[in-house]
């Protein structure tokens, strides 16, 4: 006797689980007001969509690097060119669906086809920039870690590389208006290398994340030029206010500020709206809620009293 499904009312019992899986949409849309999308199609934009625009913007930004294996520097530019051409179309669409999404729930009044064209203009014309800003991280990296051999080696295989020009991008996305796509774009990055930085997230050039698994940025976090931060550091919110009906309250600033030529070492957690003076060095595993002097050195040591409360 065979063992494979037989037809649509095999094994599995599709017919039924298929009606039961109907009925379990219906009923959330009903209860949360929502309604098929245009001509039944699809409402919101797709993640791997998204993924294969961020894989093409990547090869676009560092041909030799990370472009196609038998790309020749002598058809570069047609190979940007055509790159940017796909990317940039596919990504006007992803756009076209979140703005009419946004536009369908807030009932607004917009021509959203010209909108996402004026949004994506935007972004293509800021990609000369982009990629200097990266030339920076990237800098950064080879210079503050000493096992690197080489900025190739940097580009091709640091996590704490991928996770960044992923967030200059997604920031370019979420700053323009598109917090969905940009979000999308970091939780790849995330999903990819443990690296978790919202894409509202500030960070100035010369950025470096060595290891970078378990790092967290918040969203209203702000980083100044030449930071180098490690593995597990999180710059996370302290509390969670809530207003008259107990709902969180959004978009508040509520994550550390972190100035200039800061280092934080792994495992340290900052919370709150706090800043980090420029030059300082925090310890590893350091839990901080307090501001600090510039040129301040922080370790577990020295930030525990006798009896072992936080000073």
């Amino acid at each position: 006797m065979s063992d494979k499904p037989q037809g649509p009312n095999g094994h599995w019992q599709l017919q039924s689980i298929v009606g039961q899986l109907r009925g379990a949409r219906e009923q959330w849309r009903s209860a949360n007001g929502r309604s098929s999308g245009e001509q039944g199609g699809r409402q919101l934009p797709s993640r791997e969509a998204v993924r294969c625009i961020l894989e093409q913007l990547c090869g676009a930004l560092f041909p030799m690097r990370l472009g196609p294996v038998d790309l020749r520097e002598e058809s570069e530019d047609f190979y940007v060119g055509h790159t940017l051409d796909a990317a940039l179309n596919a990504l006007l669409a992803q756009a076209r669906l979140e703005l009419r999404y946004a536009a369908r729930h807030q009932q607004a009044q917009e021509d959203v086809d010209a909108h996402a064209l004026a949004l994506i203009q935007g972004f293509a014309a800021a990609l000369p920039q982009l990629r200097i800003l990266l030339d920076t991280d990237v800098l950064a990296a080879y210079h503050g870690d000493p096992a690197a051999r080489s900025v190739d080696e940097v580009l091709l295989c640091y996590p704490g590389i991928l996770a960044v020009i992923h967030h200059r991008l997604a920031h370019h996305l979420y700053r323009a208006g598109l917090p969905l796509l940009a979000r999308i774009s970091s939780e790849l990055a995330h999903s990819a290398t443990g690296i978790d930085i919202h894409p509202g997230a500030q960070i100035g050039p010369s950025f470096f994340i060595d290891h970078g698994t378990g790092v967290v940025i918040g969203e209203t976090a702000i980083i100044g030029e030449r930071v180098r931060i490690y593995q597990a550091v999180t710059l996370g919110a302290k509390r969670f206010p809530a207003d008259e009906s107990g709902q969180l309250q959004k978009g508040h600033p509520r994550h550390p500020i972190v100035e200039d030529d800061v280092v934080i070492y792994a495992g340290a957690t900052i919370l709150g709206r706090i800043t980090i003076g420029k030059g300082s060095t925090i310890g590893g595993n350091v839990w901080l809620t307090r501001n600090v002097a510039a040129g301040s050195n922080l370790t577990q040591a020295n930030l525990q009293h006798d009896d072992g409360t936080q000073k």
